[in-house]
């Protein structure tokens, strides 16, 4: 069993920056790829960013790309998502969750285990 514990959400002015955090315990962090998703009112949960387990891969949305940034620090259990020019759009409940190989996917379906989520609100 994997517990992850979001934190960092909260409200923001369009063009600052928020850092979101996702504590992982329960299993050897390092061998486990790690996602961030989101899900806005009314729209189904997306992929945002994603980190293979040793971190030296990352993959984005388009939409995210050159403005959030996706790390881990295993020692930690730790990962990130730095978020940068936030704009109204990325407004959403933000999800962290964790697969069970090291590797990395872009579909829901390919994680094992989730967090319960962390409000971020943009303001425009």
């Amino acid at each position: 069993q994997v517990q992850l514990e979001e934190s960092g959400g909260g409200l923001v002015q369009a063009g600052g920056s928020l850092r979101l955090s996702c504590a992982a315990s329960g299993r050897t962090f390092s061998n486990y790829g790690m996602g961030w998703f989101r899900q806005a009112p009314g729209k189904e949960r997306e992929f945002v960013a994603a980190i293979t387990g040793s971190g030296g891969s990352t993959d984005y949305a388009d939409s995210v790309k050159r403005r959030f940034t996706i790390s881990r620090d295993n020692a930690k259990n730790t990962v990130y998502l730095q978020m940068n020019s936030l704009k109204p759009e990325d407004t959403a409940v933000y999800y962290c969750a964790v697969r069970g190989r090291p590797s990395v996917v872009r579909s829901l379906g390919g994680y094992d285990y989730w967090g319960q989520g962390t409000q971020v609100t943009v303001s425009s």
